[in-house]
């Protein structure tokens, strides 16, 4: 008789040994027909679990006891490992990463997609595994989060604090001394304004009310060499532009430094406007011999030289030759397509953010480039049959669409289109899987190779180049 998760035996829970790493980066046991996800553990540890979620068929655990340690453990290199929300794959040596990662595109091709696919290529890693991003967000909190340690060590600490979230909670945050995912001078330009608005007693964002003068901060590292900073503050406060001159002051190589005024009930700014203070109010990221203007609103892939390998790999997908006329469906800041371009005779973006779209058209022109052309509105809108005889039936389609995939009606015009080649970049497998079984009737997949931009985490790339049967 099959067992529900419910009433599951507290004894099964000892000394279990987690034998696989699945989804999301959770690790896997199986007892008595019920499936146990488990966070924090690596397979081959021998743990005591307790049951954190139980549900008919499966439940969520943690461990509680360690019996044994994984072979396949290293030790985490950053002080905040298991508190912050970020790099929980630090236990594990990159290797094994890379392995779990592409076995988790090949699972999910496989078991949601369920179309034939090629031997996937061996997964391609990130140029960097520390300081690889370009781009990190950090929150003020009146009320710092304080580890188990800390509290049993029952000295007076600070509670004003800058750093990330505790996982699964919006209103604790941790007091980040030092964050490996962004290169200097991030670390200290984040320490430095902390510093200083705590020595002028200045008003730390509390999360549960939303009050407060300072709120968020953004620090973008351009590998041109450009720096951004921009300041997220709820009011005007006659301590603004100080505490930003001090900035300037302390960090020169600020090349644009940036606050804006938001008192809304979220901290995004699409909406908003963004004054710079002082320098320009963009920076440029550098791929090949292309440049790309980068602003406070702008999207660009967070980690700048893994992007460079992931797009030199949509261009050798997309197998271009100087004729074709390509479709870069969710094409954002353009960066794909003028990336492509010289190799096409002509591209056509289509992206729903409108500022997206002006930043497509800048970086065309800054770069150059004449053969592309971009339009902003929803894509299952947009593309659609007066929109393909405008513009004509393309030979490629570039599509990179957001984590949730692609809109059934884009899937249906793919497949009235029967462009010759179609090259689909994206940041979840399980999505990406989902479309494919819908392109299955008129495509058949003929290469897959997964891209690692985000070492240290369970977040991986996929490419697949599908050919019209």
């Amino acid at each position: 008789m099959r067992k529900s998760a419910k009433n599951i035996p507290a004894e099964l829970l000892r000394e279990v040994e987690i034998t696989d790493m699945v989804a999301e980066g959770k690790c896997l046991v199986r007892r008595d027909n019920l499936v146990i996800f488990v966070t924090g553990v690596a397979p081959g540890d021998v743990v005591d679990l307790r049951v954190t979620k139980a549900k008919k068929t499966f439940l969520e655990a943690v461990a509680t006891k360690f019996h044994k340690y994984s072979d396949l453990r290293v030790e985490p290199f950053c002080q905040h490992f298991g508190t912050c929300g970020g790099c929980k794959w630090q236990h594990l040596g990159y290797d094994t990463q890379l392995k779990f990662k592409q076995q988790q595109v090949q699972d999910n091709l496989q078991r949601i997609g369920k179309v034939a696919l090629p031997a996937l290529e061996p997964i391609q890693h990130s140029p960097a595994l520390q300081y690889y991003r370009n781009k990190l967000e950090y929150t003020f909190s009146h009320n710092g989060w304080l580890t188990n340690e800390q509290i049993q060590a029952g000295e007076q600490i600070e509670r004003r604090v800058l750093g990330f979230h505790t996982p699964a909670r919006f209103d604790k945050i941790i007091d980040v001394q030092h964050c490996w995912l962004q290169p200097n001078p991030s670390n200290q330009i984040r320490l430095a304004i902390r510093n200083y608005a705590l020595e002028h007693d200045l008003p730390f964002n509390n999360l549960v009310t939303q009050e407060g003068f300072l709120r968020n901060l953004i620090i973008r590292t351009a590998n041109t060499g450009d720096l951004m900073v921009i300041l997220q503050c709820y009011y005007a406060h006659e301590a603004l532009f100080p505490l930003l001159d001090f900035v300037q002051e302390q960090f020169p190589e600020i090349t644009s430094l940036n606050y804006v005024l938001n008192n809304k009930g979220n901290e995004t700014f699409h909406d908003l406007d963004v004054v710079c203070y002082k320098g320009e109010p963009h920076i440029h990221e550098q791929m090949e011999d292309l440049r790309f203007r980068v602003g406070p609103k702008s999207f660009y892939q967070t980690n700048s030289d893994g992007a460079y390998n992931l797009y030199k790999l949509t261009r050798e997908f997309a197998g271009l030759t100087g004729s074709e006329l390509v479709y870069d469906l969710y094409t954002g800041a353009g960066t794909i397509a003028n990336f492509v371009a010289r190799q096409a005779r002509h591209v056509v973006g289509v992206e729903y953010v409108e500022s997206a779209v002006k930043d497509a058209y800048i970086n065309s022109e800054i770069n150059g480039v004449t053969n592309t052309e971009f339009y902003a509105g929803d894509m299952k809108d947009v593309l659609n049959a007066e929109f393909i005889q405008k513009h004509g039936r393309p030979d490629v389609v570039i599509t990179d669409p957001p984590r949730a995939g692609m809109h059934p009606d884009v899937v249906a015009r793919l497949l009235e289109m029967r462009a010759p080649r179609i090259v689909y970049v994206s940041c979840n497998p399980a999505t990406q899987a989902r479309d494919l079984e819908m392109l299955d009737e008129a495509y058949q997949v003929t290469r897959v190779r997964p891209v690692d931009m985000f070492p240290h985490t369970h977040h991986v790339e996929n490419v697949v180049l599908l050919e019209l049967k």
